[in-house]
């Protein structure tokens, strides 16, 4: 019975070390994969804010789906600046999936630029070498 049983010193920190070890935790198992994956790698701040738009944009652009989202939107689009053409063009329920599709679309290359830096990479460089066109 000694085996299973673990003297602690909450003063000093030491233990007898008798403790089994514990099981894997649902974190533990969650961490190896995503370091598996290589997002955990490097560059733990760049991933999540990058984790948190996929999920952002996910969910924004689900909610463009339904009718009630579709109404709320309504005065936000015919006074909008870059955006009040869509529903002399598209209708209501149109522009609300434009939106909708957009904001999947972005989400998806938000996504896959966690293995593909060029598909989710939005900055604007210079090309590292000039084109010639002859």
């Amino acid at each position: 019975m000694n085996q299973l049983t673990t003297k602690f010193d909450a003063t000093t920190g030491e233990s007898n070390g008798t403790r089994l070890p514990a099981p894997p935790s649902l974190m533990d198992s969650l961490a190896r994969v995503l370091v598996r994956l290589g997002i955990l790698t490097e560059d733990l701040d760049y991933h999540l804010i990058r984790a948190s738009m996929v999920i952002i944009f996910l969910f924004f652009g689900y909610q463009k789906w339904f009718q009630y989202e579709a109404d709320v939107l309504i005065p936000y689009i015919s006074s909008g600046p870059l955006i009040f053409w869509l529903y002399p063009v598209l209708g209501v329920r149109g522009a609300t999936w434009f939106l909708g599709v957009s904001e999947w679309t972005f989400g998806t290359l938000l996504f896959l630029g966690f293995w593909n830096k060029k598909l989710g990479n939005w900055e604007f460089s210079e090309p590292s070498a000039p084109v010639s066109r002859s």
